[in-house]
């Protein structure tokens, strides 16, 4: 074995110990973050900021977020032009070490133009089409429910053979009642469980939806969460609205959150998006740093 000298020896430890630390921290920072998927944000709250995307992009990242959830501009209009050059996006991300695996898609447009969307998807690396809402209306009979849970089973099965799923947040259509059920209850036994999966909306709690018995009570059929937190009593005082009033940075509100993430194992979540203003977002973002589960 040929001899090497001093100077070759320190700098040889140097490397391995800058990899070493470089490991630990990354590796400190994997544990820090509940179910040890990268902290996520949802852009709809920050649509103003989306002209210039990359500057957007490196804001977020300097934050401590990892993923982006983005809209489709395809179906949400305007104000997310920017990021009609879905491999623009995908290597602006990548730029500040960041990238998307879910995005939402209005309904309109899926009906309308699902394959655009899709590839719009596929430039993006998109592998989570989630809807907001079914938006079959507040006072739904039994068979609108039936007919929306039909069309979207559909919808989620041409999702399905180009690799993608898809899945359903949770809005006003989902928080109605239909015969004296919850109408997102009707839809867990309407919608096919491998077809599509659902992005629990966490402010929703305010109308007396609990993730973590979701999470429990239906194994294995969410696949992401909206995260916010809420003061209940302030919500309430609102009058009970799902988002508005109440709303407070994670950790701050009514949530327990070391139940909801440890529940959520069971669920089947993959990942996850606080969906706040910036303000809250900084708050919330150090708060998940710091949440051990």
């Amino acid at each position: 074995m040929a001899a090497i000298s001093r100077r070759e020896f320190l700098e040889k430890t140097a490397a391995s110990t800058a990899v070493a630390g470089f490991l630990a921290e990354n590796m400190a920072e994997l544990r820090a973050n509940p179910l040890g998927y990268p902290i996520g944000s949802q852009i709809y709250p920050h649509r103003q900021l989306l002209k210039d995307f990359a500057a957007f992009a490196k804001t977020m990242a300097e934050m401590g977020v990892q993923t982006l959830e983005l809209c489709s501009p395809l179906g949400y209009g305007a104000d997310f032009a920017a990021l009609t050059n879905g491999k623009e996006v995908k290597n602006i991300m990548a730029d500040h070490g960041m990238k998307s695996e879910s995005a939402h898609f209005s309904m309109k447009e899926l009906r309308e133009k699902q394959s655009e969307s899709i590839a719009w998807a596929k430039e993006v690396g998109i592998t989570q089409m989630i809807t907001a809402t079914l938006g079959a209306g507040s006072t739904p009979t039994m068979d609108d429910v039936r007919r929306a849970a039909d069309e979207y089973n559909k919808i989620a099965a041409v999702a399905a053979q180009a690799g993608i799923q898809q899945g359903l947040h949770n809005e006003g259509f989902e928080l109605s009642m239909v015969d004296g059920e919850r109408t997102y209850d009707v839809l867990m036994e309407l919608l096919d469980p491998k077809l599509v999966k659902f992005q629990f909306q966490m402010s929703t709690v305010s109308r007396g939806f609990i993730a973590a018995d979701y999470f429990t009570r239906y194994p294995g059929r969410f696949i992401s969460m909206h995260l916010q937190d809420v003061n209940l009593e302030a919500a309430s005082a609102a009058g009970g609205r799902s988002a508005g009033g109440g709303a407070v940075a994670l950790g701050k509100g009514s949530i327990d959150w070391v139940k909801t993430f440890t529940a959520a194992k069971v669920g089947g979540v993959k990942n996850y998006f606080v969906e706040q203003n910036m303000e809250l977002t900084k708050e919330s973002v150090r708060f998940l740093k710091g949440l051990k589960v």
